[in-house]
């Protein structure tokens, strides 16, 4: 039986349910994010306030610039969580293989599914008519022989919208031909420059272009997957546990800083945030990243990885205070951010570690203490309470 993918994708999401929920909205440039006469950017933009040139990561003082008439609404994250339930149960009713990929769209295969439902473009209008019925939302789906094509497929008549993709390797390079390489996966703006200087613009180009030419652009490793995805081969399968391979926490300052010391208080907050999930997850980390925005948004990233895994406070604080001193502050600070990535079990981290790589006593005692301020903080919830640091600083 031929494989069959959906890729289920809510119509500008935010906003709808904001829509539906506030019947006055409709028809009106509705922006989902902070007011535009503060600092913040845009979360989701309406239909109609896209046609002003309004999209999503937008600082939104220029989106309020671009429409001043537009309604702007604090984001109502529990609402469209419980929105979002609603659709994932409605598509458990059809596959239960489903990978989620955020709060408004994921991936089904439903393959299984055709004999008690029918073929893919007809489980996809049952779908599409379900979450109208039972959310008054509009969903657009892509159906196709691969999670790749299905989800370029989703996107091509929003909203409201059901694309099919031929089946046959030949028709599926007809249909993608003409498209953007932009299109495909892990091409984004840089690369796409780099292929419009060899003279690659569609995919059709991509498709027919030369894999030694395309070698000395991007090196053999990348050129395989490239050419795959842009004759339309996608081998993955549904992902049902989706391990999250990296955590991060941002800061944006309500004014540009320039002060280290008020910049690093704000970074030790996100730390003990990074860290405290890391250890709720079961999880170790081997590398660190530093995020940081100066003013007129040019955004610079710094990682290193650390000499073993870890998730206890004091080894991310100080890889964390490591990066951000080597990094010059050529202008004031507007956003901070700190992540962790390669994230493994802690069981499986332990296992990894050489006779020449156990952990010394002092990281145990680290990870001990990290984790008794965990529950000290559970239990008292109180935001004022001393920092691991200065306990361990007494107790070396």
């Amino acid at each position: 039986m031929t494989q069959t993918f959906l890729h289920v994708d809510m119509d500008a999401f935010f906003t709808s349910v904001e829509q539906h929920d506030h019947p006055e909205l409709r028809g009106r440039p509705v922006v989902v994010g902070s007011p535009p006469d503060q600092r913040g950017v845009v979360a989701a933009a309406s239909y109609e306030a896209r046609k002003f040139g309004i999209h999503s990561a937008m600082p939104s003082r220029e989106a309020g610039r671009l429409c001043p008439g537009a309604v702007f609404i604090t984001p109502n994250g529990g609402r469209y969580q419980e929105v979002s339930d609603v659709i994932m149960k409605i598509l458990e009713r059809f596959t239960p293989l489903i990978e989620p990929v955020s709060i408004d769209e994921a991936f089904l295969d439903v393959t299984g599914a055709k004999k008690l439902f029918g073929s893919g473009a007809e489980i996809a209008r049952k779908i599409k008519t379900a979450i109208k019925r039972e959310t008054g939302l509009t969903a657009s789906v892509g159906v196709a022989s691969n999670k790749f094509l299905a989800k370029i497929a989703s996107d091509l008549e929003k909203p409201d919208g059901l694309t099919v993709v031929p089946e046959g390797a030949e028709k599926v390079k007809k249909f993608l031909a003409p498209m953007p390489v932009g299109r495909i996966w892990g091409v984004g703006e840089v690369t796409e420059r780099v292929l419009a200087t060899a003279g690659i613009r569609t995919i059709g180009d991509l498709q027919v272009a030369s894999r030694t030419r395309l070698s000395d652009l991007f090196g053999a490793a990348v050129v395989d997957d490239l050419v795959s995805l842009a004759n339309g081969e996608d081998s993955r399968a549904i992902e049902l546990d989706r391990d999250e391979k990296s955590i991060s926490r941002e800061h944006t300052f309500a004014e540009d800083v320039d002060s280290p010391e008020t910049i690093e208080n704000v970074l030790r907050e996100l730390v003990d945030d990074v860290a405290s999930r890391l250890r709720t997850d079961g999880k170790q980390a081997l590398l660190a990243r530093l995020k940081l925005r100066w003013r007129g948004f040019k955004t610079i990233t710094r990682q290193r990885p650390f000499p073993s895994p870890c998730c206890d406070d004091f080894s991310l604080r100080e890889m964390a205070l490591t990066l951000f001193r080597e990094q010059d502050l050529i202008k004031p600070v507007r956003l901070v951010g700190f992540g962790v990535g390669r994230l493994t079990a802690i069981g499986a981290a332990s296992s990894q570690l050489s006779l020449f790589e156990q952990k010394p006593e002092n990281q145990n005692r680290k990870e001990a203490l990290s984790r008794a301020m965990d529950s000290i903080r559970h239990r008292f919830s109180d935001s004022k309470m001393v920092r691991p640091a200065s306990i361990m600083k007494t107790s070396d």
